[in-house]
């Protein structure tokens, strides 16, 4: 089946584009990998709040339910996307694999699961959470217990009784250490030590400073950012403060058959490691069009690719668009990615030419 565009990911960034594609005329579809609404969030620890009240957590066209106060739960954001797939009746089909990607012509063909489709224009809206980065350390292989990351972690109950290091000092490495330090001895790891929000500082704040970055940017003016910190104090972090959980060591050096060491011979026993370390753009579908960069991403221009006429790519961060990765920031890139995909698709020309 040929489609104008086709949209590869059915998480927060594909339904934000095809909130927008729905209105313009152009045949489209969503092709998504899960077998519900949800993306990312699916897959999720069972106990994650987001850092945005449920106002500044919402796609284009749609306000979260819970207003101005309240932080919504993993369940609550599930929910919002399949009520907000539902509400706009968009054109997703899943359970869908994308394997392969190539262009021939001027048509983009697609092998997947459900077999061949074709479309003029490609949007690469995958995310990263099924790209999760692990560092590497020394007898990795040697060590008896249990290596994780944050992607793979559920619920502290499976960690009970047992001494775990939680590796990383963003949000995710605060928010896991808070709860599996209340049925485990907890050591946390960070590259330096962490830094805290301001108990009144949560996403809303971080939002407007990304905001006035792009507008400053658009402005050709010179924007930064205040640097309060780095990790918003939502309740459970704020509770873990208040036992003096949120204490960190510097990076180990390897591991050992039973815990951790670090280079001046300090060592701790521990029965599993959680790797809070982070993800990178899942690309891999992309890997015949030559599009992918040695760090992982693609050189853009926006959304739009600057390497080959047709494809864009939403959702995975900053590089991509300001706040892009989250569900308030997605709109705004994926509002002009939909107006550029009319025009090429149209005219066959680049919005960026």
């Amino acid at each position: 089946m040929n489609y104008d565009v086709v949209v590869i990911g059915g998480g927060q960034a594909g339904l934000a584009v095809g909130y927008y594609l729905r209105r313009t005329g152009l045949s489209y579809v969503i092709l998504d990998d899960q077998t519900e609404p949800g993306g990312a969030w699916l897959h999720t620890w069972k106990s994650l709040r987001l850092f945005s009240p449920a106002q500044w957590s919402s796609l284009p066209g749609v306000l979260m339910a819970g207003g101005n106060n309240y932080y919504p739960t993993r369940d609550a954001a599930i929910e919002y996307l399949h009520t907000y797939e539902k509400k706009y009746n968009l054109s997703v089909q899943r359970p869908v694999h994308v394997t392969e990607v190539s262009r021939r012509g001027d048509h983009f063909h697609l092998e997947t699961s459900h077999g061949l489709l074709t479309a003029r224009a490609i949007v690469s809206a995958t995310g990263s959470f099924q790209n999760p980065y692990t560092p590497e350390f020394k007898n990795s292989d040697v060590f008896a217990g249990t290596i994780l990351h944050s992607s793979q972690y559920q619920s502290p109950e499976t960690f009970r009784g047992q001494r775990v290091a939680i590796v990383g000092e963003g949000n995710s490495g605060a928010q896991i250490l808070a709860e599996v330090s209340q049925v485990a001895e907890t050591f946390w790891i960070t590259l330096k030590e962490p830094r805290f929000l301001p108990d009144h500082v949560d996403g809303r704040f971080l939002f407007d400073a990304a905001t006035q970055m792009y507008e400053a940017q658009k402005a050709g003016k010179q924007y930064k950012p205040p640097s309060l910190g780095d990790i918003v104090m939502v309740d459970s972090v704020k509770e873990a403060r208040s036992r003096n959980v949120l204490r960190s060591l510097r990076p180990f050096q390897t591991f050992t058959k039973d815990g951790i060491a670090w280079s001046d011979g300090h060592e701790e026993k521990i029965d599993a490691a959680i790797f809070c370390t982070g993800f990178k753009p899942s690309l891999a579908h992309l890997r015949n069009l030559n599009v992918v960069t040695g760090d992982g991403k693609a050189n853009v221009a926006g959304t739009q690719s600057k390497d080959i006429d047709g494809l864009w790519l939403v959702g995975y961060g900053n590089w991509t668009g300001f706040a892009s990765a989250t569900l308030i920031g997605v709109g705004r890139s994926a509002k002009k990615t939909a107006e550029e995909l009319v025009q090429f698709v149209r005219t066959g020309v680049n919005a960026s030419q």
